[in-house]
Parts: structure tokens; sequence; C-alpha cells
């Protein structure tokens, strides 16, 4: 079985879409950021003087992946050049998945379904730079 997006080919397509949605949304200072370390794709823009970030964690997508897809001895590459695959295909599968992220809540919003705060303030920058979904995580109680 395949994942969703394991066959994305748009990696700089899909971030060239994201940012014109964005510009037809009225955003302002809209960019894309790689976290190679941290295995983080980062969409952040401006709305309305509210600062919005969008992580994408292509970390996770390339462990899935690689569930999926376990290496074996019968592969032509080393297990190194088969994690470094997955994580080539996270990366742009997650690209993907941020444009049409990007754009079906900002259609929703454009649509009046939602408004800006109900999709995008999990997503709000704080003074201190958190995310307000970091800042509500903490006076959430455990999960169980």
């Amino acid at each position: 079985m395949s994942l969703p997006y394991e066959n994305a080919t748009s990696g700089d397509k899909a971030f060239a879409e994201i940012q014109k949605i964005l510009g037809r949304f009225g955003c302002d200072n809209y960019g894309i950021m790689h976290k190679a370390k941290e295995q983080i794709t980062l969409v952040q823009f401006e709305h309305r003087g509210r600062t919005v970030q969008l992580p994408g964690h292509w970390g996770g997508y390339a462990s899935a992946w690689l569930r999926e897809h376990p290496h074996s001895s019968r592969m032509r590459s080393t297990p190194d050049e088969h994690r470094q695959k997955a994580a080539d295909i996270a990366q742009i599968a997650v690209c993907s998945m941020l444009r049409d992220w990007v754009k079906a809540q900002v259609t929703a919003v454009e649509c009046q379904l939602m408004t800006f705060e109900e999709v995008f303030m999990p997503h709000m920058l704080l003074p201190d730079g958190r995310r307000m979904v970091e800042a509500a995580q903490k006076m959430l109680p455990p999960a169980q």
C-alpha cells in the first residue's frame, strides 16, 4: 500500500503555489523555510498584523514511509541510502500537503465556512515566539 503524497513531485511548484495563494488572500511577509536538522518545513506569513507559522514535520512522514517500504538485503541501496530516500520523498510530500492544507483553509475562510481565527489561531505566534497551540497545550489535562 502506498502513502498519500509519496509519489508527489512538485516540491518547488507547491511552494510557488502556496505563495500565490497567500498573496491573493492578502497576506504579507510570507515565505518558506527548511529546518533540516529538525526535519521541519515552515510556512510563515502575516495577515492583518498577525504572524502565522505552519510547521510540516517531514521526519514523521519519512518514518511512516520506511514502515511502508522497509529496507531489505535485496535492494541495491544501503540502509543509509534508503533512509535518505525516505527523507527526500518526505520533504516533497510535506510541500504538497502544506500546499493543499493552506489552499483548503484559505478557501474555508474566503467562503465564510470558518473565520480566519478559527482556522489559523493555533498557529499564530505569541510575542515570545511560541505558537498559540504550544501555549494552550500546557493548559489541557493530560490525554488518557
